[in-house]
């Protein structure tokens, strides 16, 4: 019977500062974590049921895979993992990459398959009765998303850490906001999870801005040791709810 990886405390430290800082987790929540099967949707759900044993609170925790059927990407690989943890388990495939071509306008691939699947996770939550969905990025990702606003788009914008959706019915939550991707993939590697490939034609077939603002980050942090620390600091506004509602008001007046 396979259990649960216990996270090492220098994981389990910021996440749980995360989880503070921006009330994520509340009294009662039925939480599903998205699980890509990726080393941080894998080491996210992980972390959680570590802290769902411990809390103060109590809480629900379940797992969601939505397959978008590309070629190559296998996340059904997960059920043997999912089914030994004893997780509820959601598992949606839909032909995502299909769809694309059929309905795709003006957009690229990775963002429209991105809007469709958070619209099946937001509808699995609803049907299956959970209000807050775990997603997986960190604090690299949201440096590099930062990095990509303000080079190409002009803005001062990264991901929020906790917010509600438009519909009010459901809270979208980032625990590891404050953690590193070095941190995931030493503890995805050290606790032998089931990591499925992502394949996806798509995303490989053409560099990406993403990949280009990584490789920035890692240079610029080869020259100073407390890049992220900085870049945190810098970002903490923008990861709150109401960053830019207040902005607005601010011209506003």
């Amino acid at each position: 019977m396979e259990t649960f990886a216990t996270p090492p405390k220098s994981l389990l430290r910021p996440v749980g500062r995360a989880i503070a800082d921006f009330d994520m987790i509340r009294e009662g929540d039925r939480i599903m974590v998205a699980v890509s099967g990726g080393k941080d949707s894998l080491s996210l759900l992980h972390i959680l049921h570590h802290l769902r044993r411990r809390a103060p609170i109590h809480f629900e925790l379940a797992a969601l895979t939505v397959d978008p059927q590309v070629e190559g990407f296998e996340p059904a690989t997960l059920e043997p993992h999912m089914t030994a943890l004893g997780v509820p388990w959601h598992f949606v495939s839909q032909p995502i990459m299909e769809q694309a071509k059929a309905h795709m306008d003006g957009d690229s691939f990775c963002a429209y398959c991105s809007r469709m699947k958070r619209g099946i996770m937001y509808t699995t939550l609803r049907e299956q009765g959970f209000n807050v969905l775990a997603l997986g990025q960190h604090l690299d990702d949201l440096a590099e998303s930062f990095l990509m606003s303000a080079f190409h788009g002009g803005q001062l914008r990264t991901m929020k850490a906790c917010y509600q959706n438009d519909a009010g019915d459901v809270r979208i939550i980032r625990p590891l906001v404050y953690a590193r991707e070095r941190q995931t993939a030493a503890f995805a590697e050290a606790a032998s999870l089931p990591v499925v490939p992502d394949s996806c034609p798509a995303c490989f077939d053409m560099p990406t801005q993403r990949q280009h603002m990584k490789e920035l980050l890692a240079a610029e942090e080869g020259q100073n040791a407390g890049l992220f620390k900085s870049l945190l600091t810098a970002m903490r506004p923008m990861m709150q709810s109401d960053f830019y509602q207040h902005r607005r008001e601010g011209r506003g007046g």
